[in-house]
């Protein structure tokens, strides 16, 4: 296969899964991984995709890649993240679950968690809690956004007012060098926003790739945050910033990373 037909099929596969690799579009085109590299460099040039270690990602824009492609990026680590996370709630608690697939990954980390309290205003999260019968699930109102089962909107607000959690669990779509959760629509901010000033202690899980993109929207700031769930060290600076906030950093690798 010439490099014009590959081209398009690499960019196809990377809007599909999220991210490719050098090694897997190699086996998958039967080419060497030489010629992979030349064409992701091309990639990077035209601005359609992001060269990152190994690989290639879809670069950051104004607005969200598709849920089924952040469903399958970076799987692994987001769920040695939720493992971590589930592991710092205990059994009994109240908490908010909100909108994403790494706060998906926590739910299913959670099935085996007694006498839990859960609301939450992504359906796919309360889908999972379905299946544990000692968690009490309330599913906040709102608009149904269909593209990944999230509920934004002023209902949404409403019901998470009525309470004061335990525990908030939230995610975001990026991270910047000051410290700033980001993310891309206004209604979701504000319902995350909500969470964070409605929780005792608001613990965030955010793979390390959200340092590397960007959103319009700020949520909030790490000062408000007490436990940043990641999987790599996060830039030298931040840490200085979250020690002096008091914000804890919990750097969770992958098993196969933790091995090496």
């Amino acid at each position: 296969m010439s490099q014009a037909f590959r081209l398009p099929a690499i960019l196809e596969i990377a809007r599909a899964e999220g991210k490719v690799t050098v090694e897997g579009l190699a086996s998958h085109f039967g080419v060497a991984v030489q010629t992979i590299r030349r064409d992701l460099s091309e990639l990077a040039e035209s601005g359609q995709l992001n060269r990152v270690h190994g690989g290639a990602v879809l670069p950051a824009g104004p607005t969200n890649m598709g849920y089924t492609a952040r469903t399958n990026l970076h799987a692994d680590a987001k769920r040695s993240i939720a493992r971590a996370c589930a592991g710092e709630i205990p059994d009994s608690a109240s908490l908010f679950l909100n909108i994403g697939t790494s706060t998906e990954a926590v739910a299913r980390e959670l099935l085996n968690h007694r006498d839990l309290l859960v609301v939450t205003n992504n359906i796919n999260v309360a889908n999972i809690l379905a299946g544990n019968p000692n968690c009490e699930v309330i599913v906040a109102g709102g608009s149904l956004r269909r593209s990944d089962g999230g509920l934004v909107g002023v209902l949404a607000i409403r019901t998470i007012e009525q309470f004061k959690f335990d525990y908030a669990v939230i995610g975001c779509s990026a991270l910047d060098e000051d410290g700033d959760l980001m993310d891309y629509d206004l209604q979701e901010v504000v319902v995350s926003q909500t969470i964070i000033r409605q929780s005792k202690r608001a613990l965030l899980v955010a793979d390390a790739s959200k340092f590397q993109r960007s959103a319009p929207m700020v949520i909030d700031s790490l000062a408000s945050i007490d436990t940043l769930f990641t999987d790599r060290p996060v830039p030298g600076a931040l840490v200085e910033r979250c020690e002096t906030w008091g914000t804890q950093l919990q750097i969770c690798p992958p098993e196969d990373d933790a091995a090496t």
